[in-house]
């Protein structure tokens, strides 16, 4: 019998992206960048790693995805973010023609959604995967911060 693999099968896989993120003291986004039904790429926070504030988990997968394509574009592939794009991330998929972005938890923030980034027109996006898991270790997070501080 054929396993047929789901929007949350990727998405614990991005979450077991954001708990290493967690683990290494990085706020806890993590990404998978699935093309038939196969990861080619993943992801971390490491910002505070590679004090670099571009070092998103998306922009580490989609470099690592346009690495094993042998190319910038990323069209046919999924993105599962636990996390809501940011304007600089959504920027970059814009560029890299993902075909669709998968996310957890909203960012009503800093969010692409509310910001109104432009996605390429080819683009699907959908949210709320597995959101009240992502969500959950993000306020884990932030409160083993500030219980720190």
């Amino acid at each position: 019998m054929e396993h047929i693999f789901d929007d949350a099968y990727f998405m614990r896989k991005a979450l077991q992206e954001a708990e290493i993120a967690f683990d290494k003291g990085e706020i806890p986004v993590g990404a998978v960048i699935v093309i038939d039904d196969k990861i080619i790429a993943r992801g971390h926070n490491l910002t505070e790693t590679l004090n670099d504030v571009t070092a998103h988990a998306e922009m580490q997968s989609i470099t690592a995805a346009a690495n094993f394509l042998g190319g910038k574009y990323l069209q046919q592939c999924t993105l599962y973010v636990t996390l809501e794009p940011c304007q600089m991330c959504a920027g970059a998929l814009y560029w890299s023609q993902i075909s669709k972005i998968v996310f957890g938890a909203r960012d009503m923030e800093r969010g692409c959604i509310n910001l109104k980034t432009k996605l390429h027109p080819k683009t699907k996006i959908e949210g709320g995967v597995l959101a009240k898991e992502a969500s959950e270790l993000l306020k884990r997070f932030f409160i083993m911060k500030r219980n720190l501080n």
